[in-house]
């Protein structure tokens, strides 16, 4: 049953037409993605959808009694309110109930009338009823555990002082204690930290009941919540069925059938007009009907080539020493972030750094670079080390300067590796076309600032990238390209960062912020550290700082526990298996790879599906047999730290 219907709809911007003849149902409890580039009109459609904005042509129908929110990229409250009354506002109905009935229980417990017990009594177990039917007892205690579970403390705080961030997680709250029958959410991962991130997953994946609309870059949730997908573009909306991954394999076979029908309306194109130039007669039917063929595919509007961010960056050489640290302690506003800190960076190493809000991860980086002083203990940066540093804030550009200047000054050319470009054309690879290069800073969108800072940093000759959250306010395609960016670099990245898919993608090892400034340091992606905390925690395993000791659990017991088959040392064939399983796993997740990207070539898709489907066949296998030989790696050495087995 649709709880939304939209027909023909229209919506025109300081006099773009932003979309046009965008028809789409969402039905009852399911759950959409929408995904599309910067500035293609994914937040616009959002509000027009929610009823927040006008359309300018087309119709929107909506289930009769059926509620409808939407979650805002910069939400506003009423001054003075707090969290909690702000997070409580959408359960008017239960909150009147819930009130009512006190008000009854209040008034039982002074009256002495019996009639006026028994009035009483009566209307008070029907208000319990209606209670009951209205979500039950425990609403406003739920309410609480969400705004918990999303990272807010004290809800009796006052909204006035709330960051930015703080205030879109208390909108979320607010949204999902509402439970609105369609919740539009616009980018509602921002400012949240991984576990927060996943516990959200979670909640929407397993326990949302209405229907959802997820505008969203988080590609990890997107495949995660979401059945259905639509891509806006060149102002119109496209559908497909399931999540992300299947979108982007249902996109490109699409996208493959698209150049075979505009390839064959070419060849016909050519054998037309060759026959036109012969100057037949038209008068009998059939040629009037050739030349009306002919002119029809000629009106035919040719498939817009997509856009893609084209990121190069050529690393100078890297010496014998990048970066190292021994000890290193940082200390922030009289609270420890860091403790005791010890790693050291080898060329092609790309770290990404998870953690809670506030852990610390920012202050890393700016320890890093110097801009914050270090406590105690050392840290080495090699003589040959050039860095280069994105923020989170974007800062460093002014409101009054055009795009060209913001980025790069008044030079007219850049050199990128051995390629001398113009500026206009740098610029062009990220997507900025030459009209929009004159526009202020103060006109661009978020997405758009992001890419001017990427602009402006990578112009640079660097070779260790400290990147600070990159992701925020980009497109999928844009983080596509810079991901492919950091694979292809020379030198070495830190990169912090919320996006799974990303640090799956790119990351070679994961440092993440435990309690008391304990850092841990993991080989893999994000979800080869998840899979071995996950373990660990199954089985009571010692977490392990970064320098290799083991961090003291609070609950451990005085007495050494007995040795099990985990510290058994290794024999000699074991050491042997143990010495070629890192080179057996970089093979396996170079399998990985190469599949991957044979099915995302669109020319596979031209051949018969069975190549396709055997391809993903082949990838199953290929990833099952690298997180085994990761497994086996990790068991193995494990094994060798706690038994002191030496190499």
């Amino acid at each position: 049953m649709p709880i939304l219907d939209a027909i023909a709809l229209r919506k025109i911007v300081a006099d773009r037409t932003l979309f046009e003849d965008v028809t789409l149902t969402i039905r009852r409890g399911e759950k959409v993605g929408l995904v599309g580039h910067n500035g293609a009109g994914k937040s616009t459609l959002g509000r027009v959808l929610a009823g927040l904005d006008d359309s300018d042509g087309g119709t929107i129908s909506r289930r009769r009694n059926s509620t409808v929110d939407y979650l805002p990229q910069e939400p506003h409250f009423p001054k003075g309110w707090t969290i909690r009354e702000v997070v409580l506002e959408r359960l008017t109905d239960w909150n009147e109930t819930k009130r009512r009935f006190d008000e009854l229980t209040e008034a039982l417990g002074v009256s002495t009338d019996a009639k006026e017990q028994t009035r009483l009594a009566e209307e008070q177990a029907l208000v319990g009823e209606s209670l009951e039917h209205q979500g039950g007892w425990d609403r406003g205690h739920e309410a609480e555990a969400t705004v918990s579970h999303l990272g807010i403390e004290d809800p009796s705080r006052l909204v006035d002082t709330l960051s930015g961030g703080e205030a879109r997680r208390v909108a979320l709250a607010r949204l999902l204690v509402g439970e609105p029958d369609l919740a539009i959410l616009d980018e509602p991962t921002n400012h949240l930290d991984i576990e927060t991130i996943e516990w959200l997953e979670e909640f929407l994946r397993d326990r949302w009941k209405g229907a959802l609309l997820v505008i969203s870059h988080d590609r990890r949730v997107l495949d995660a919540v979401t059945t259905r997908t639509f891509e806006i573009h060149d102002g119109s909306v496209d559908g497909y069925d399931g999540g992300y991954a299947r979108y982007l394999l249902a996109k490109a076979e699409r996208e493959a059938m698209s150049e075979r029908t505009e390839r064959n309306r070419q060849n016909f194109l050519r054998r037309e007009v060759e026959w036109l130039r012969r100057a037949p007669k038209a008068r009998g039917t059939k040629q009037k009907a050739r030349t009306a063929r002919a002119e029809a595919a000629i009106g035919i509007k040719t498939p817009q080539q997509e856009r893609q961010a084209d990121f190069g960056l050529q690393s100078e050489r890297l010496g014998k020493t990048i970066l190292e640290t021994s000890d290193l302690v940082v200390e922030r506003d009289g609270r420890r972030l860091i403790n005791g800190l010890t790693f050291g960076l080898c060329p092609g190493d790309r770290i990404g750094v998870v953690g809670p809000n506030g852990s610390g991860k920012t202050s890393l980086l700016l320890a890093l670079l110097g801009k914050l002083s270090i406590t105690s203990g050392s840290m080495t940066i090699g003589s040959n080390t050039k860095i280069g540093y994105l923020d989170q804030s974007r800062s460093g550009l002014e409101d009054g300067m055009t795009l060209r200047e913001a980025a790069m000054g008044d030079a007219n050319e850049v050199l990128i590796g051995s390629e001398l470009l113009s500026v206009g054309n740098y610029l062009e690879r990220f997507l900025f076309r030459r009209p929009q290069q004159r526009l202020r800073v103060s006109e661009l969108s978020g997405g758009e600032r992001a890419r001017v800072c990427l602009a402006k940093l990578l112009a640079q000759r660097c070779n260790l990238l400290l990147l600070d959250e990159p992701t925020n306010d980009l497109d999928v395609a844009t983080l596509s390209a810079l991901e492919s960016m950091m694979i292809d670099f020379g030198g070495s990245v830190i990169l912090v960062s919320h996006d799974r898919w990303m640090l799956d993608r790119v990351a070679t090892q994961i440092l993440a912020f435990e309690e008391g400034g304990q850092l841990e340091l993991h080989r893999g992606g994000y979800s080869d550290y998840r899979a071995r905390r996950n373990r660990e925690a199954s089985r009571g395993a010692p977490k392990v700082r970064s320098n290799g000791t083991a961090i003291p659990s609070s609950s451990s017991s005085a007495k050494r526990a007995p040795a099990d088959a985990s510290s058994r040392r290794l024999n000699a064939s074991e050491m042997r298996e143990l010495d070629g399983l890192f080179e057996s796993i970089e093979g396996a997740e170079a399998r990985v790879l190469e599949i991957q990207s044979l099915l995302a070539d669109p020319e596979l898709y031209r051949e018969a599906g069975e190549r396709a489907e055997s391809l993903r066949d082949d990838l199953e296998m290929a990833e099952a047999e690298a997180l085994q030989l990761t497994a086996r790696w990790e068991e193995l050495e494990e094994r060798k730290a706690a038994s002191g087995t030496s190499s």
